[in-house]
């Protein structure tokens, strides 16, 4: 199965890294397409094997799959260089969630899918979300979803509940790693403890946490229950990060949706000008 990566960012960067480190992909079956050629010669040093095409269409025209690896404002510029080289037969992927899969299926006469990965799914973890089109069969799906399951858990979901999955899976680390910074610098900060010390203690807690909350079955609400006693210190801290936190969860989803809904407007308004364009003979 050959694979056009259209788009070497950070995130087009890491899915070929992670694919190919798990052996998921072999450096041969991809390719990859961007307007910053060295990134690309970089993963193909790296990768010996793996191609670098001299343009968008060249790269995604002989490709079982397409992954779509660029911001929504350059979707439009990507959609006019390769839709003439696409085919029914072929899979164009989205990772970019604010584009949605009708306005996709609309353009490319291609099978259509929409999968957002996590900046965790470089080191085999996390979640990757999956929503499908209309035009894709049985096997598609299962071809993408095992591929995916090599670097990551993967959860199909409603496109309508894509922004909200994405703070949890993907906006997720970050959120928590800001939390997690915020623990280290007070500990440094309140007590005097070596920063690298506090850094190592909180990380090393915040990984067995994840892996006894995902093995034992263990809920958030039950491991607060096992670690915290009535009267102890850990339940009168908790009582002090209840209060300090009340409402942040909700308004920071709020702004994520408000931030999210100007960019599906964004990415629209530019995907229905396309299609006005092409209408009038002016592609």
């Amino acid at each position: 199965m050959n694979v056009c990566f259209i788009g070497a960012g950070s995130m087009g960067s890491l899915l070929t890294e992670a694919l190919i480190e798990a052996g998921a992909l072999m450096p041969e079956q991809v390719t990859i397409a961007t307007r910053t050629r060295s990134k690309a010669e970089a993963l193909a040093a790296r990768y010996p094997g793996l191609a670098v095409a001299a343009d968008n269409r060249s790269g995604a025209k002989d490709a079982k799959l397409v992954f779509l690896c660029v911001k929504p404002s350059d979707f439009r510029t990507v959609l006019d260089d390769i839709v003439p080289a696409l085919s029914r037969d072929q899979i164009v992927v989205s990772i970019t969630s604010p584009i949605r899969i009708a306005s996709l299926e609309e353009i490319v006469p291609s099978k259509v899918a929409k999968i957002i990965p996590s900046v965790i799914n470089s080191v085999g973890n996390g979640a990757s979300l999956f929503m499908f089109g209309e035009r894709l069969n049985g096997d598609d799906r299962d071809s993408l979803l095992g591929l995916f399951s090599a670097i990551s858990r993967p959860v199909e979901i409603r496109e309508e509940e894509v922004r909200v999955a994405s703070d949890l899976s993907s906006c997720g680390p970050a959120f928590f790693a800001f939390l997690l910074e915020q623990f280290i610098e007070a500990a440094a900060t309140e007590t005097g403890m070596n920063r690298q010390t506090a850094s190592t203690l909180a990380c090393e807690m915040l990984l067995g946490t994840s892996r006894m909350l995902q093995k034992s079955g263990c809920s958030p609400a039950e491991l607060q229950r096992r670690v915290s006693v009535p009267g102890g210190i850990t339940a009168a801290a908790l009582a002090e990060l209840r209060d300090a936190t009340k409402d942040a969860f909700p308004r920071v989803l709020r702004t994520t949706h408000e931030k999210f809904a100007e960019d599906v407007e964004k990415a629209e308004s530019l995907l229905r000008l396309r299609k006005l364009q092409e209408r009038h003979g002016n592609p």
